[in-house]
């Protein structure tokens, strides 16, 4: 949905000295948004409607961008605004389409695909839209007409190849999914998804040599692109790293922002942050807004709303800017930091200053558990609580962890009850879940809840100073 702005690191900027026209500043005000700099970009487009509040550019771009800071309620009547003050624009439509869909009301982001068609039949990427929507509806059929003609409309439209893959993938038909994606690649060889995908599809079929191959030449054609270095790591087994890398981290999930919660929760059935919290609420005190809580590697946030009627305070943590931007309009939070989960838990200011912590799909981005539950234990207080997900490695890690094709860790139960109790904590419940569903089967979990020592161990303290573990 190329509407949606990809998300960067901040940089400073300043505005320009100069005065400048609306439509100057609502194109520095773009530039603004694309740089990730949404504060200054936020200003800007305010400043123009106090002057212009019919300004149609405005009013879309500030819904797009209140969209990126997870307020969808403002996107959609900002995007609204815009429609009124120029129905014909047709990426007005299709915008607002897209903010309709990553909402899940499918019949208005459907409306809203076929008003842009209706009014520029011939943009590849409405219709690219209209068949998204049609997927996560399973009406493949209709989706797959929708790519078609993408593709026919514009034979260079590397994301309609990847849709096609995927749709055909779905359908266990691996052969046609693989030449869809082996396109995009021709069409897009810079572009992580077609490689991804080629080797997940073969990886989906037992293939893991082709896929581990795919990565590879990926990896040589860009060495220095954190997701290939991952996942030819993750097929092939060769230098496979002790975590996910920072940089992995906030490719991924940075690029995944905007329909991450679409994406999750309505094509994987994801279930993680609601397993976790119910697990939690056996073991918590009736909920009076007592507890000061860390959500640890937040993501856009679906965990808040589970728990803020325990909190005092809720604090998240996570790398990924476009995450925390979505985190933020969930209202919830009283601070969000960017900063990689183990360091922040082994700040001196951290220190003892948590209740309860809690973390949901982020632990499979760890391999080796016993610097983070340390840490953990370090930013808890006395009968602290520790609740989290991991996937289940079952019998298949002798060493108790296992980085798995698909790019994310396992873990074997009783090697996260060694590294907890370990760390200092007591093991209240360790219980199987299926967190998710990929590829059409189930991704097996294991829910854990502990508790906190009454002090912590000092051993255990030295690990956490001494260990220096690159973090997520």
């Amino acid at each position: 949905m190329p509407a949606m702005m990809k998300a960067q690191t901040p940089q400073p900027d300043t505005a320009p000295s100069s005065e400048l026209s609306l439509d100057e500043a609502i194109r520095y005000a773009i530039s603004l948004q694309h740089k990730r700099q949404l504060d200054a970009a936020e200003t800007l487009y305010r400043r123009v409607l106090v002057l212009a509040p019919e300004h149609p550019d405005a009013l879309h771009y500030l819904g797009l961008l209140r969209f990126q800071r997870g307020r969808a309620d403002e996107a959609v009547e900002l995007l609204q605004r815009a429609i009124e003050c120029e129905p014909e624009f047709a990426d007005f439509h299709n915008n607002l389409g897209n903010v309709c869909t990553a909402l899940g009301w499918v019949e208005a982001a459907a409306d809203s695909y076929r008003k842009a068609i209706a009014l520029d039949p011939r943009r590849a990427d409405f219709h690219n839209n209209l068949g998204v929507l049609h997927r996560v509806t399973e009406a493949s059929e209709a989706a797959e007409a929708e790519y078609l003609l993408a593709v026919e409309l514009d034979p260079k439209h590397f994301r309609a190849y990847n849709n096609l893959g995927m749709l055909y993938a779905a359908r266990d038909d691996i052969k046609a999914a693989v030449q869809y994606y082996c396109k995009s690649i021709t069409l897009m060889p810079e572009h992580p998804d077609g490689h991804k995908l080629l080797g997940l599809a073969y990886y989906s079929t037992g293939q893991l040599a082709e896929a581990a191959e795919v990565f590879r030449q990926w990896l040589e054609q860009q060495p220095d692109d954190p997701t290939a270095r991952h996942m030819y790591a993750a097929c092939s087994g060769c230098d496979v790293p002790e975590r996910a890398d920072n940089d992995y981290i906030v490719d991924t999930f940075d690029r995944f922002a905007e329909s991450f919660e679409e994406q999750l929760k309505v094509r994987l059935r994801y279930r993680a942050p609601e397993l976790v919290a119910e697990a939690l609420g056996r073991y918590l005190p009736a909920p009076a807004k007592q507890l000061d809580i860390l959500d640890a590697g937040c993501g856009t946030g679906l965990c808040g709303p589970l728990v803020v009627p325990w909190a005092a305070r809720l604090v998240g943590v996570d790398l990924s800017v476009g995450m925390l931007h979505r985190a933020e309009g969930k209202g919830c939070y009283d601070q969000l930091y960017r900063i990689e989960l183990s360091e922040f838990l082994r700040m001196p200011d951290e220190a003892g200053a948590y209740d309860v912590i809690l973390s949901a799909d982020t632990l499979c981005y760890f391999g080796p558990l016993e610097t983070v539950s340390a840490a953990a234990r370090q930013a808890l207080r006395p009968q602290g609580v520790f609740a989290f997900s991991v996937e289940d490695a079952g019998d298949t890690a002798s060493s108790g962890h296992i980085l798995n094709p698909h790019g994310r860790y396992a873990h074997t139960a009783p090697y996260v009850r060694d590294c907890l109790e370990g760390a200092g904590f007591q093991v209240l419940s360790i219980d199987p879940a299926v967190l998710r569903t990929e590829g059409g089967a189930p991704v097996n979990g294991l829910i854990i809840v502990t508790q906190a020592a009454s002090q912590p161990d000092a051993s255990v303290m030295n690990q956490c100073a001494d260990t220096a573990l690159p973090g997520l």
